[in-house]
């Protein structure tokens, strides 16, 4: 199935794509994809709803504002530096266990909302990337059973604000966690779609001009290891977002660099999980 949140910001309903493409709503059956949502075994009680239900449901009708997929997340954790080539093109040394950051939950917006350069910006970049949702807690999560933890995948632009994030001291969470640096969606696809979360093309062009175009096939880290590792040092809740890295092609990377200015439009997508696109407007109170 293919999830979605359609609506005001903050006041998002939940539906549902037919196999057909039909959008429905479901908010008359659902609350919202939220972490008591996955924790109820919620994806199996939808499709329940669906094949009973689906024709009595409200149709969504295009153009509508998309949400973020998913309702906010207890957290957002993040992959640093997950593919080579990524890694190369940064002259960063590939890790030797994956690299691991916070995005804020205040940070997450639709697929298609504005992205705001911050106050004080200088250097604003685009990273395209596979995010996966938890669909159950997981704590000490065994490698061979790590993607039965798995609800389903999503495409997320992990903004990052380079200068916060290399230049300011502490944390990279300064330069990962401003307003609208986490657009999600435009779907949760559930996993049973997804054969193989490794073979998934992602591509990102900036005002139409292709800047990262790989496979998850270069990541260095795959899925199934990212949730056994995290899940060492953390209980992941349903519902929460793991971001697993971005490949080469990040403004960052270029010689010299290239980071967003207001009027910038941003087109990112991953195979069978649809696409964003986001104008990049300053910020302003």
């Amino acid at each position: 199935m293919k999830l979605f949140r359609f609506g005001n910001i903050y006041n998002e309903n939940p539906g549902v794509v037919l196999a057909n493409g039909t959008m429905i709503d479901v908010s008359k059956f659902i609350d919202d994809y939220n972490e008591s949502f996955f924790a109820n075994n919620g994806i199996l009680q939808l499709q329940e709803i669906i094949n009973k239900h689906s024709a009595s449901c409200p149709i969504v009708e295009p153009g509508v504002r998309l949400g973020p997929c998913v309702a906010r997340p207890s957290k957002i954790i993040c992959v640093g530096l997950n593919y080579a080539k990524h890694a190369k093109e940064t002259n960063a040394t590939p890790p030797k266990e994956p690299v691991l950051f916070f995005k804020s939950t205040t940070a997450l917006c639709g697929p298609n909302d504005d992205v705001i350069i911050p106050k004080n910006s200088k250097a604003t970049d685009w990273e395209v990337e596979l995010a996966v949702v938890i669909g159950k807690k997981a704590s000490y999560v065994e490698l061979d059973v790590a993607m039965d933890y798995v609800a389903g995948y999503a495409v997320h632009n992990d903004y990052s604000e380079r200068d916060f994030q290399l230049h300011r001291s502490g944390q990279w969470c300064k330069g990962k966690g401003c307003d609208t640096f986490a657009p999600l969606g435009p779907y949760l696809v559930t996993k049973d779609e997804i054969a193989n979360p490794q073979k998934l093309n992602l591509w990102l062009k900036l005002n139409g001009e292709t800047l990262q175009q790989s496979n998850t096939d270069d990541m260095i880290f795959d899925v199934k290891f990212i949730i056994h590792h995290i899940s060492q040092f953390m209980t992941l809740l349903p519902g929460d977002v793991i971001s697993t890295g971005t490949p080469a092609g990040v403004g960052l990377g270029f010689n010299p660099p290239k980071f967003l200015k207001a009027g910038d439009i941003v087109t990112l997508g991953i195979d069978q999980l649809g696409s964003q696109t986001q104008v990049a407007i300053n910020y302003s109170k």
